[in-house]
């Protein structure tokens, strides 16, 4: 039977993929931050009996201790871990001027250091077995910056660079990495960070700015696709044949990622500025 760790499971993309693995017959450790979380797997036991695969685990990945504990723990009851899910993080909203370097650095904390840290501590109970894979959940903002959404943005471009060295270097050892990276999906994590965008003062130099985008984020909360859909294919990059480095889960991430790549850069930015309402150089 094979094993499985996801952290952020409590949750959006991290829930689902847990309970697709669990129907698969894998052993799930699904990774909590907050004692509540224990009460979604509680209820979600009582509907299905294979449900008794997943075993809810304590695990804020910016606390070393924990980190320790969870793997010990796997190690002491299966000997084994298959695959990691590096699902947990969340979206720092608001302009780089104005947000506060503190609000940076959790940031970093939780998207980049925390997948470090989970990861080189998980790696040696992996190396135990015949291969394995790493899967760390990305997303487009890897790729394309976001106006207001720079500090989330940064942590996801830290974990391509982080995903691609991790492939090669753990290659010989039979262990596979690969990163999805969704767009905009009916998450907390991008309810959340909406939300987080806090109006700029009056006077503020962005105020106008946020006036513009503002609307285009509400448009596209309300129009979020499914994430069983991004749980569809973390459960894929965990079961390939031949594992991929990059998976994107539908033609939205496709064509942004093929505009970014063939377009001239001069271009693309004026497609964003335009979806937003913006003309550059001035505002209002």
């Amino acid at each position: 039977m094979r094993t499985a760790l996801i952290t952020g499971a409590s949750s959006g993309f991290g829930l689902r993929t847990a309970l697709q693995l669990a129907r698969r017959g894998w052993t799930v450790y699904a990774g909590h931050r907050l004692p509540e979380a224990e009460n979604v797997w509680a209820e979600a036991a009582n509907q299905a009996d294979w449900v008794q695969r997943i075993r809810p685990i304590r695990l804020d990945v910016t606390v070393e201790t924990q980190i320790r504990q969870a793997i010990g723990r796997i190690a002491q009851e299966t000997g084994r871990l298959d695959a990691l899910v590096n699902n947990a993080g969340f979206a720092a909203g608001g302009f780089l001027e104005t947000l506060p370097i503190e609000r940076w650095r959790a940031q970093f904390e939780t998207n980049v250091f925390g997948v470090v840290a989970v990861t080189r501590t998980a790696l040696p109970l992996m190396r135990q077995g015949s291969g394995g894979r790493i899967v760390m959940v990305g997303s487009i903002s890897g790729h394309v910056g976001i106006p207001a959404l720079s500090p989330y943005c940064a942590s996801k471009h830290a974990l391509e660079g982080i995903a691609e060295a991790l492939r090669l270097e753990l290659a010989p050892f039979g262990i596979s990495v690969s990163i999805v990276d969704p767009g905009a999906y009916r998450t907390p994590i991008w309810l959340k960070s909406m939300a987080a965008i806090a109006p700029p003062e009056p006077a503020s130099p962005y105020a106008g700015l946020y006036d513009k985008i503002k609307p285009e984020f509400d448009k596209s909360a309300s129009t979020m696709r499914d994430p069983e859909r991004v749980a569809d294919v973390i459960v894929q990059a965990l079961t390939d044949k031949r594992p991929k480095l990059r998976y994107l889960p539908g033609w939205h991430e496709r064509v942004m990622i093929g505009a970014k790549r063939f377009l001239p850069q001069s271009w693309f930015e004026r497609m964003v500025l335009r979806v937003l309402g913006v003309k550059r150089g001035r505002i209002g």
